[in-house]
């Protein structure tokens, strides 16, 4: 029997052996259980799980799903997803067998997400939604690519939010100067934004950079790594994509600042520019902005505020595609599409001065 009384505490305890995908038998034992149901209860999961069986718990196929996540996807993007379906996703499904959550379910758990967004008076952003349903669509999807699960529910459910933010904040480059005034000018921090405003790059690229990184004769920043920072001390990857791996021509100012600092810190050229937590950063320009009057925005947005000067300034989506990382020219249209409305009045003026020609 696997689950017999301990006489000494009259808890439960729960032992068996079992095989495991490879065929070896191995003993497992557990003990404290408040009663013999529950003792018989965690048997049947834990055997479930060891044979990737899709009628296991929602919960227990999580954990599964997240440590073979965690050998492919940055550790910033692994806690991002296990931060969702803790807080989102297993109040939910958590306790229900994976195989038994139909499409109905799904469409209840999206009424009910749509519900309590608007319990503080505000509702969930239309990209925060979207975000929360692709959580969910991807470790049903994941479950039906390797772990034989019959349909993923989500499909005939349909999803909610949208891809794209309504709309774009972002600050002018008049907006960042009245920000940097209120800012101290000898800051790192201040440094660190000018950094963000003026190259477009992402905050976990500005963190990795090294004294190495810059080319003061060449006037340029080599981005080739991403720092993600926490309480176990800072995680150095190679950046988000392949073509994030790039060098940044930079203004004079801007490297002969960078350049002054540097020579401020230890001599070593993996000596990093800015080891600061992304939070000072963050509660910074939430506290300038509004000292400044400005409207806010968020730290992701300063790489925004890049792309639509460059657009102002008119170079063209492949040159910003090159300048941002981005993976092809198509996702800096996709983002940045609607900024360039104000180009198309240009282009047609310039056409009728080419007409006049004729």
């Amino acid at each position: 029997m696997s689950a017999s009384k301990d006489k000494k505490t009259g808890k439960w305890i729960c032992q068996f052996r079992y095989k495991d995908s490879a065929g070896q038998t191995h003993k497992k034992f557990r003990r404290g259980f408040a009663t013999k149901k529950e003792a018989l209860s965690w048997e049947r999961e834990f055997l479930l799980v060891s044979r990737r069986d899709p009628t296991m718990l929602f919960s227990s196929f999580t954990e599964i799903y997240l440590q073979d996540m965690s050998h492919r996807l940055r550790a910033s993007t692994v806690r991002g997803k296990r931060y969702i379906i803790q807080e989102k996703i297993l109040p939910r499904f958590g306790n229900l067998p994976i195989s038994q959550i139909r499409p109905c379910d799904v469409r209840n758990w999206e009424a009910a997400l749509l519900r309590d967004g608007k319990a503080n008076g505000h509702s969930y952003s239309p990209t925060y939604l979207k975000t929360i349903y692709n959580q969910l669509n991807a470790i049903f999807n994941y479950a039906v690519k390797y772990y034989e699960l019959r349909d993923n529910p989500c499909r005939k459910a349909g999803s909610i939010g949208s891809g794209q933010a309504t709309e774009m904040q972002f600050w002018t480059l008049a907006e960042f100067r009245r920000f940097l005034q209120a800012l101290p000018a000898d800051s790192p921090v201040t440094l660190a934004f000018q950094t963000l405003y003026f190259t477009g790059m992402r905050v976990g690229e500005l963190l990795a950079l090294t004294r190495a990184d810059l080319d003061s004769s060449a006037c340029t920043i080599r981005i080739n790594k991403s720092c993600q920072r926490s309480r176990k001390g800072d995680i150095i990857t190679p950046p988000k994509t392949a073509r994030s791996n790039r060098t940044v021509s930079i203004p004079p100012f801007l490297i002969e600042l960078l350049s002054s600092y540097a020579d401020t810190l230890s001599p070593d050229d993996e000596t990093l520019l800015f080891p600061f937590h992304k939070y000072v950063l963050t509660k910074e320009l939430e506290n300038t902005s509004a000292r400044a009057g400005l409207k806010r925005i968020r730290l992701h947005d300063l790489r925004h505020s890049h792309a639509s000067l460059l657009i102002e300034l008119g170079f063209t989506p492949l040159l910003i595609a090159e300048r941002l990382g981005h993976e092809k020219v198509e996702t800096t249209m996709n983002v940045y599409s609607h900024l360039y409305p104000g180009k198309q009045q240009e282009v047609a003026e310039r056409l009728e001065l080419l007409s006049q020609v004729f």
